[in-house]
């Protein structure tokens, strides 16, 4: 007999998203966000919705690869049930299809039984405080007048991409650039594994002339280096986060066992929903900080990542700004952000997010 959480379909479409302003890191730049909207609805008409967001410049997946791998896995994922979610989502094998798909069966069994997903998760606390980023590219007046703005608008903490492709000198140029323009505010020094040793001493020497002690520095260095890592720390004194070099719980047990970082960079799009809540536990069990970041995310995405570091608490660092940078999206609802302040009150059934009209085609616009 058919469950009333029998997956009765699943349906995927392109999430093209413009952004006010490229985003660069030091893999590359993009001017929009080409990601996917997972809608899954079950036999009771509960629907359910889940956002891919692969970024080739991060992982190497484009928004191709994800929609045909979505199409391939859709007659196993039908039929199943929902309430076995970790189960249907392992159908997917890519971190942003897996994320798409858990959190759309997730979204669509907490909106059956009318609870929010912050609660789904533990309840721990109905807000956040987010930081906001400043990427490479554009001119240093330019991001003189981000941080800035970003000052002005109340945020306490700043992440700065570095690993520029014009070298240390303008890493450095853009940090005093953000020291002009905000200072005080705690900063985040995010390289994405662009770094080679050599330019990271030369960055450190840099930092250290300037009087300049961030408040933290996410992989600069290749994922697999855990011996500069380490050392990076060492030499530094400065609390080091492992991103790129961790995507599920046997690499935070790695990370530890090396002592290679101190901070755990948990984000959705790695290995999808459950992985993410077990790299959380190993962390914890390995007396390591956590950070939730995302890729280029809409607030559909971002609301999630906001669910699971609100319910399960604990979070030293919050990297969830990316819609801000979103120039138009289809959808409503969601957290509510007020500068810095990411408030979840708001979202009372699933994460919240629904499409304006309740309208996919919308998506793909």
């Amino acid at each position: 007999m058919t469950s009333p959480t029998t997956i009765a379909s699943i349906d995927c479409d392109p999430l093209d998203l413009p952004l006010l302003r490229p985003f660069g890191i030091s893999g590359g730049v993009r001017s929009h966000a080409a990601n996917v909207l997972v809608s899954v609805t079950l036999a009771d008409g509960t629907r359910g919705l889940g956002e891919a967001a692969p970024l080739p410049a991060y992982d190497g997946l484009t928004q191709e690869r994800v929609l045909a791998e979505l199409a391939a896995v859709r007659t196993s994922i039908e039929g199943r049930d929902a309430a076995g979610w970790r189960a249907v989502g392992a159908c997917a094998s890519t971190g942003p299809a897996r994320a798409a798909v858990e959190t759309a069966l997730l979204d669509a069994l907490s909106r059956r039984d009318g609870r929010s997903l912050r609660h789904e998760f533990g309840g721990a606390a109905d807000a956040l405080e987010t930081d906001m980023t400043v990427a490479l590219g554009g001119t240093l007046e330019a991001c003189e007048r981000e941080a800035a703005a970003i000052a002005a608008e109340g945020f306490r903490a700043l992440k700065l991409k570095v690993g520029s492709p014009d070298g240390v000198a303008d890493d450095l140029a853009r940090i005093d650039a953000v020291g002009r323009a905000a200072p005080g505010l705690g900063l985040i020094l995010d390289g994405n594994a662009g770094l080679s040793r050599a330019a990271a001493s030369e960055l450190l020497r840099g930092l250290d002339r300037r009087g300049i002690r961030p408040a933290l520095l996410e992989q600069w260095l290749d994922a697999d280096d855990l011996d500069g890592m380490r050392a990076l720390g060492e030499e530094s004194g400065l609390t080091v986060a492992a991103d790129e070099a961790v995507r599920r719980a046997a690499d935070v047990r790695r990370i530890a066992g090396a002592r290679a970082a101190h901070v755990v960079n948990v984000k959705l799009m790695k290995a999808g929903v459950g992985e993410a809540l077990d790299v959380i536990a190993a962390a914890r069990a390995a007396g390591l900080g956590l950070m939730m970041g995302g890729n280029v995310e809409s607030i559909l995405a971002m609301t999630m990542a906001a669910c699971v570091a609100a319910g399960t608490g604990g979070f030293s660092f919050i990297d969830l700004d990316t819609p801000a940078f979103i120039a138009s999206h289809p959808f409503d609802g969601g957290f509510i952000r007020t500068g810095p302040r990411i408030d979840l009150r708001p979202v009372t059934a699933g994460h919240g997010v629904r499409l304006r009209a309740d309208d996919r085609r919308a998506a793909a616009g």
